[in-house]
């Protein structure tokens, strides 16, 4: 018999390779798990049985022909807001409520030329716009530590499958944090590439300049792994780097041993955090500052990250989701002319959050205010990233909180968008300066809940990112299994 609990994708791939399981068993197990813990979590908008256990017969086939793959078999699940051709990819919103993808993204392709099973689409922020997953137009996630807690957002239903073992990991999407904040909060790994590392083809776009695509996993080598695939240039984005990828599982291990010197940006610092989060993370640095150089660094335009965010990724959303208009795909309302069904399709296909994001977006960019924010956000954004630039000119690597808090209750945040804003002011600076940033667990609260350390790094240096916090991993030596799977 499978114990998810303790499987990882890469003892899953040994024990597929060993013949102890197969993959049809293991993705029956996955759905066991679903079938017995996401009525609770509510961690799925869409189950894919059918067609998962039909792939992981396939690739009981292809293994016993001796074909090898880098994840062949192995289930998986996909945040909503990207393509599967076939399936349903409704970005938690009613306004795609109906529609079904004609094609599949290109980190899709990739992973099903490595041979991974999709077991379903997971739930997030209505157009990953949020930090709770309460914008959900259909419900919200729960978090599996405590389940009236949030999971974090907008990666929130990718995080909690993966923290209850509902798959053995996950993509989401970071546009100020929506793979980080989630995982610190549900006890697992998630990783934001370099902005360009992978391709964002077919990832519903919230904020073009800003969103990645990147994995959640439960440690640091299945992160490592799923980037290798998903990683390198794709001619269909623009945005794409033509670099090679490096193999980020196996060079880790190597890189790992290296003696980085490491950053504690100050600002990050200073009487933002919550006690409990304070004290999980100076015992993680305490720990590394045994074995390693930890120096004071400044980031000193952090204060404004989360103003210049809040003008920059609602401009380019207004753009983005200006095409859902009830013409050409999903939800139409009922109307008398046309410029009636666009006002009435727009209210009543997005929810309160896409509309507060949109207006404020759209008034940044109007005639005679554009230069007044949008303009000068994309000045102050240029000085977050050359505080970055220099920060890391004297360190390897950037140390810092995820979040100020650990998770909190659902309902406390969700009518005070202005906290709910600010619970991202550790992830936002990372994605305005395009930097590589993952979130591993450094422990528990004293009421048990997980609390996560960032681990920042250079542009396209995200395999010493990923060495750093498998080294980290491997020191903290934590194993954390959520209440709701102890029981």
């Amino acid at each position: 018999m499978i114990d998810l609990k303790e499987l990882t994708i890469t003892k899953a791939l040994e024990a597929l390779e060993q013949g102890k399981v197969s993959s049809k068993e293991l993705v029956e197990e996955v759905f066991n798990y679903i079938k017995k813990y996401d009525p609770q979590v509510k961690a799925f908008l869409h189950i894919n049985e059918e067609q998962a256990i039909e792939s992981a017969k396939q690739a009981d086939e292809l293994r016993k022909q001796g074909v090898k793959k880098k994840l062949l078999g192995i289930p998986l699940s996909i945040k909503d807001n990207i393509c599967i051709k076939g399936l349903p990819t409704t970005c938690a919103s009613k306004i795609l409520e109906n529609f079904i993808a004609p094609y599949d993204a290109t980190v899709i392709e990739r992973l099903k030329e490595a041979g991974a099973v999709f077991v379903g689409k997971t739930n997030l922020d209505e157009f990953a716009m949020g930090s709770s997953t309460e914008n959900s137009a259909f419900f919200p996630t729960k978090n599996p530590w405590d389940l009236e807690r949030v999971p974090g957002g907008s990666s929130g239903g990718s995080a909690a499958a993966v923290a209850t073992r509902m798959g053995l990991g996950s993509l989401g999407s970071d546009t100020g944090g929506s793979i980080r904040q989630p995982a610190c909060f549900c006890g697992v790994v998630g990783l934001k590439p370099t902005y360009g590392r992978v391709s964002r083809f077919g990832l519903v776009a919230f904020a073009s300049s800003l969103d990645q695509i990147g994995p959640i996993t439960l440690n640091v080598e299945d992160s490592a792994l799923l980037l290798e695939v998903i990683a390198g240039h794709d001619p269909k984005d623009s945005t794409s780097c033509p670099e090679e990828v490096p193999k980020y599982s196996s060079i880790i291990k190597e890189k790992s041993k290296e003696k980085f010197t490491l950053g504690l940006p100050k600002e990050f610092f200073e009487g933002k955090m919550d006690s409990q989060v304070e004290k999980v993370l100076s015992e993680a640095i305490d720990l590394i500052k045994k074995e390693y150089e930890v120096k004071e660094v400044s980031l000193p335009h952090t204060e404004y990250a989360v103003a210049t965010y809040y003008i920059i990724a609602p401009a380019e959303a207004s753009s983005n989701l200006a095409r859902y208009d009830g013409v050409k795909y999903g939800f139409r309302a009922e109307a008398g002319g046309l410029i009636d069904m666009y006002k009435k399709t727009r209210a009543k296909g997005f929810g309160k959050e896409v509309k507060r994001r949109i207006m404020l977006g759209t008034y940044a960019l109007s005639a005679g205010y554009y230069d007044a924010f949008y303009l000068k956000a994309s000045k102050v954004r240029t000085l977050i990233l050359k505080d970055f630039l220099n920060a890391l000119n004297e360190v390897d690597l950037i140390l810092s909180p995820v979040s100020p808090t650990p998770a909190f209750k659902l309902g406390e945040k969700i009518n005070d968008p202005l906290q709910m804003y600010l619970s991202d002011i550790f992830t936002i600076p990372i994605n305005l300066a395009g930097v590589p940033a993952i979130s591993i667990p450094a422990g528990l609260t004293d009421n048990g809940l997980p609390v996560g350390i960032q681990i920042i790094g250079k542009h396209f240096k995200d395999e010493d990112v990923l060495a750093f916090a498998y080294k980290l991993e491997k020191m903290l030596d934590l194993n954390l299994v959520p209440p709701i799977l102890q029981g």
